[in-house]
């Protein structure tokens, strides 16, 4: 007997105490012998340290303060710290290239403390991708989790020659996979606001 229709499982909003269970430390507890965080570089990680910093506005601009994000980078090599990369750039053991943090329930603030990435070889060798952080978010009220990329604004050259970012109208939603440089506590700190509508909103991937 076959079925000739398969229901669609129902969907569920992350939330509102996500938290709780994936980044508990925000909430005071200490749950996991080796918690996740928002560290991703190691004491002795080549590459540049910076920090990620921005936080995640409504349609009004008005800052989430229960949003859960997590980071997917390649290290200063432009590798990843996967089996399945198989590039030529070093492999890197102690940046482990991913990272989960939520935004503060205080100020709206994300961070990440890591390293800035190297360029990715494309796909089959084609042309590389410029220096890119992926990221994806869920919270309440969002029933698929949101993907998308920051980009760095200072490179500009590798950025007018990435694949992904040539397919987005430099006019109009480019501007928003830009983050810019700035010093915060004297260290090189990213600034990368993430917009979920209305004007300005983020470009956001189907993946």
């Amino acid at each position: 007997m076959t079925l000739d229709y398969l229901p669609e499982t129902p969907s569920q909003t992350a939330g509102p105490y996500v938290h709780i269970g994936l980044i508990p430390h925000q909430a005071g507890f200490e749950m996991f012998e080796k918690p996740f965080g928002n560290v991703l570089a190691g004491p002795d990680t080549p590459g540049e340290r910076i920090r990620i910093q921005g936080r995640v506005l409504d349609g009004l601009g008005t800052p989430c303060r229960d949003i859960l994000l997590e980071t997917w980078q390649a290290n200063a090599a432009g590798r990843y710290n996967h089996p399945a990369d198989r590039q030529d750039g070093a492999q890197d053991p102690g940046f482990r290239g991913w990272g989960r943090t939520g935004t503060d329930f205080a100020t709206g603030l994300y961070s990440f403390e890591t390293i800035k990435p190297g360029p990715v070889v494309g796909r089959h060798g084609h042309k590389p991708m410029a220096p890119h952080v992926n990221i994806w978010l869920v919270a309440r009220g969002i029933n698929i989790g949101l993907s998308t990329r920051m980009y760095f604004a200072d490179e500009a050259a590798l950025n007018e020659q990435d694949p992904v970012l040539r397919m987005i109208d430099p006019a109009i939603r480019r501007e928003t996979l830009l983050a810019r440089r700035e010093q915060r506590d004297g260290t090189a700190t990213y600034v990368f606001d993430i917009r979920l509508q209305g004007e300005g909103e983020t470009v956001f991937f189907d993946v």
